[in-house]
């Protein structure tokens, strides 16, 4: 059975309080082998109209805390604790009933895969017609209309005729747009794209990502944009948290994080990263080993045995002893301020061009 530490129903007093506020989030799943630290004390928050940029290699939490955030977890193998406050009402504890009346309303995801995630069985039309007439009562004509209307804001051709497509009828692009116009059908105050730019190419990337900008704007939607890939989020976010084995090891602003990152994680993720400027036959600076299994993730700080800068710590401080992420601009480090300065300026910065 989930364990949830707050109660369905709770509000939190607005006024200056971000739109969004995780608090210590824990998100453990109960498997065969043990228990799965999936996500381990995270926090963060998100304005309004702003777009929160959470990166990091496969497995370390970014997608089990946004579907924690929508409470799409399977509750009889999920022990979720912390809190996650939107918009002012915990959702921490909320009944399903609660959570469905804001999923696809005021919350709203664009899944990985699109082709997975639109049923085969139902056209484009009705898939996007469903939230918008069970949340606002609409009639099937209306949401139909409602519909065409969406496709046409992302760009789809003919949405007169391709609201009766199925999805195998539409091409990776479209059925891409054709999410993001699901998600979007009722004007959501949170959207959460989960690596919407996955298995397309260059150019539909640079579209989604402008479609994904433009709608911001006309919505004033806050955004969480997923990724593992630091290039999209550049142009993107407004402020970049990394994760690391269900942790947050780095906070800051896209600027901030891009030209000063101050941990060693974020280091090798950008370091590993080709640039249009570095000559064919370079090297890239791959960040060595895998990340650690989530049953059993090492002590003290989780990429220590991944960290070529554990001896510049000294002891075993950095195996011991788990760093902080402090409030503002951080990175849940043991090295020192004059330190990460250092390492970056004569070793990592010649990396990056």
């Amino acid at each position: 059975m989930t364990t949830l530490t707050k109660t369905e129903g709770t509000t939190v007093p607005a006024g200056s309080d971000p739109f969004l506020s995780v608090r210590d989030l824990h998100v453990r799943f109960s498997t065969e082998d043990g228990i799965v630290k999936a996500v381990d004390g995270l926090s963060f928050d998100l304005e309004r109209g702003q777009t929160l940029g959470i990166v990091g290699e496969s497995g370390s939490g970014k997608s089990v805390t946004n579907l924690a955030i929508l409470g799409l977890h399977n509750p009889k193998a999920t022990e979720i604790s912390g809190e996650i406050v939107l918009d002012g009402q915990e959702l921490t504890g909320a009944r399903e009933k609660t959570l469905e009346k804001l999923r696809g309303n005021k919350m709203a995801m664009i899944f990985q895969d699109a082709l997975t995630a639109l049923s085969p069985y139902y056209t484009v039309g009705r898939q996007i017609a469903e939230p918008f007439m069970k949340h606002t009562g609409a009639s099937k004509r209306e949401g139909r209309q409602r519909a065409i209307e969406m496709l046409t804001k992302v760009g789809i051709p003919q949405p007169t005729l391709r609201v009766d497509d199925y999805p195998h009828q539409f091409s990776g692009g479209m059925r891409q747009r054709a999410m993001i116009a699901m998600s979007l059908v009722c004007n959501p105050q949170l959207l959460i794209a989960d690596e919407p730019t996955t298995a397309l190419d260059v150019t539909v990337q640079a579209q989604i990502l402008d479609l994904l900008k433009d709608l911001q704007q006309e919505f004033g939607s806050a955004i969480i944009l997923i990724t593992h890939d630091l290039g999209v989020v550049a142009n993107t976010a407004d402020d970049l948290l990394v994760m690391y084995a269900g942790r947050a090891v780095e906070r800051g602003s896209v600027k901030e994080i891009l030209t000063q990152p101050r941990h060693p994680y974020t280091w090798g993720l950008l370091s590993s990263m080709p640039r249009l400027s570095s000559d064919v036959s370079e090297a890239l600076h791959p960040i060595p080993g895998s990340p650690p299994s989530l049953l059993n993730p090492p002590s003290g700080c989780a990429f220590n045995p991944r960290c070529g800068f554990t001896g510049e710590v000294g002891g075993t401080r950095c195996t011991d002893e788990r760093p902080l992420l402090e409030l503002g601009r951080a990175a849940a480090c043991h090295l020192s301020g004059e330190q990460k300065q250092t390492l970056f300026t004569e070793q990592i910065k010649p990396r990056l061009g």
